[in-house]
């Protein structure tokens, strides 16, 4: 039999390994394997040689400096207008009303003829009382003069005791009479007076109520129209009691400073947010607290001088009670709350980001009043908030940048 000529792979490879292509196949694989291995264990070991991973990245924030100042201690609070001078304008004798003197709306001067009630009534009657009045008085004349003969017959004996003594009480009795009718005669001008119904306060009047032609004062007042001052105007509102006590003992302490007696100022603010021009004091305060509402009733004098402000209206107001000694602006952007209460961040003298527990339960305007926690100088970060996390490293943007968006 003739031999069969070795293979080629024979001669290549050691013949331990020459035993058949499945053998060869995996021998291979192996040698690919073991080749990626050292390749990625001599990167990673490059890798390590050059440090750890990139440094962090600083945020950019605005900052604002804390600075400690005198804070006005205000109050936003909601009152409700009236007028300062409220008079009814009523019929005070019996009649026919004959017609209005007054334009309904105006403004009216105190003694200022607004109705004219039928005087025609009212005259008879006042000449009948000038009619008794000289009656009285006529009746008075004789009996003085009888009482003048008597007395002075009386001596002689030419009139009798009884006589004399009913002379002189006909002389008092008829005295009396004429200072009766004389009550008479004033009741009858006053009532004449009466049937001009006029004003008793200066202020701007109502609409009317009664008609002419209608019988008024028959048995009561009636009430004919309204005048009402409105310059100067009442606010009225309430404060809550606890929130003044807090405020005294405050000033007991010396962080407080409220003003003293009713000279606390209050601004009406419209609707939109804009105040009235003109600023009010505090006019009244009471004494017992309203058991339902635990509140204390104010009310402040505002002048009112173009009469914009107008009885029962609602409106905002500013209350003015003193000012803290030494407090903190800070921008509501640059304050939040948790469940452990308001904080604030700033940046610390490393350039990372360090945060601070305050106190703070006021608001003015667009800031809230920190009394305690902060010191002059600090750096208040009032842009990028949530993103300047304690710890962090910032950058503080220029004054003029445009703050960061949250």
């Amino acid at each position: 039999m003739q031999a069969t000529a070795p293979s080629r792979v024979s001669f290549l490879l050691p013949r331990r390994f020459v035993r058949s292509n499945t053998a060869f196949t995996v021998i291979s694989a192996s040698f690919r394997w073991l080749a990626i291995a050292a390749a990625t264990a001599t990167l990673l070991g490059g890798c390590g040689k050059k440090g750890g991973p990139p440094p962090q990245q600083s945020v950019e924030v605005t900052v604002v400096t804390a600075k400690a100042q005198s804070v006005p201690i205000t109050r936003e609070l909601v009152g409700r207008l009236s007028a300062t001078r409220s008079a009814d304008v009523r019929a005070r004798v019996a009649g026919v009303l004959q017609k209005r003197l007054y334009k309904e709306g105006s403004t009216v001067t105190a003694g200022q003829a607004m109705f004219q009630i039928d005087p025609a009534p009212l005259r008879a009657a006042l000449a009948g009382a000038e009619a008794s009045l000289a009656q009285a008085q006529a009746a008075a004349t004789n009996a003085a003069v009888t009482a003048k003969r008597n007395r002075e017959l009386a001596p002689g004996g030419l009139v009798s005791r009884a006589a004399l003594d009913d002379s002189e009480a006909a002389e008092r009795s008829t005295a009396a009479q004429v200072l009766q009718a004389k009550a008479a005669l004033e009741t009858a001008r006053i009532n004449l007076g009466y049937a001009t119904v006029t004003s008793p306060i200066a202020g701007r009047s109502g609409q009317q109520r009664v008609t002419e032609g209608a019988l008024v004062g028959q048995g009561e007042a009636t009430l004919l129209t309204t005048v009402e001052q409105i310059d100067p105007i009442y606010v009225n509102f309430d404060q809550p009691a606890a929130e003044i006590e807090q405020l005294r003992r405050q000033q007991t302490a010396g962080t407080v400073k409220l003003v003293e007696g009713n000279s606390a100022r209050v601004t009406v603010l419209f609707q939109d947010g804009t105040p009235y021009p003109q600023e009010g004091k505090l006019d009244f305060s009471d004494f017992s607290v309203n058991p339902t509402t635990g509140a204390l009733a104010f009310r402040a004098v505002v002048p009112n001088p173009d009469r914009r402000l107008l009885p029962g209206m609602y409106v905002n107001l500013r209350l003015t009670l003193g000012e803290l000694s030494r407090a903190f602006l800070v921008p509501q952007a640059g304050l939040q709350r948790d469940a452990q209460g308001p904080f604030v961040r700033v940046v610390g003298a490393d350039g990372k980001v360090v945060q601070k527990r305050v106190e703070s339960d006021l608001a003015m305007g667009g800031n809230w009043i920190v009394t305690s926690g902060l010191a002059d100088g600090d750096q208040l970060i009032v842009s990028n908030f949530a993103k300047a996390r304690p710890g962090t490293m910032v950058k503080i943007a220029p004054a003029s940048a445009a703050p960061a968006k949250q």
